[in-house]
């Protein structure tokens, strides 16, 4: 949740109405840090549907990985999707790239793309150390 928490932080200037740092975007951004924490779970448990193996992700091999970046991936643009275009819960600000077709920004679906492999490998070494 720390790697999200500080990744939100650094993203929310690409938001309406968090390009100044409060003590309402750093709730907001901690709120979104356990959404995301959530999201992580959520990959997890696909792992774990698709390659039927509870430690999957301590050695993720190709499947692994492709496991990983695909349900992030997918469950980030839905989350944004949903978040900008149904809820209207956030706007982006015109600095937030976004992926031409879909319309939902870049960096978000980066978070979920990039940090899940890095949290999985930071877990996997926690258990590998509380193992030993």
């Amino acid at each position: 949740m720390v790697v999200n928490y500080v990744w939100e932080l650094a993203q929310a200037p690409l938001y309406v109405g968090m390009e100044n740092y409060s003590i309402a975007v750093l709730r907001h951004c901690f709120v979104a840090s356990l959404g995301d924490g959530l999201m992580v779970l959520l990959i997890t448990a696909v792992g774990w549907l698709v390659l039927r193996h509870q430690n999957w992700f301590a050695h993720p091999g190709v499947a692994g990985y492709l496991v990983m970046l695909t349900t992030g991936f997918l469950l980030a643009v839905l989350v944004e999707w949903v978040g900008v275009y149904v809820l209207g819960r956030w706007q982006y600000t015109e600095t937030m790239p976004v992926v031409p077709g879909l319309g939902v920004g870049v960096v978000p679906i980066a978070q979920m793309v990039v940090l899940p492999p890095l949290i999985f490998r930071m877990a996997a070494a926690l258990g590998m150390r509380r193992g030993s």
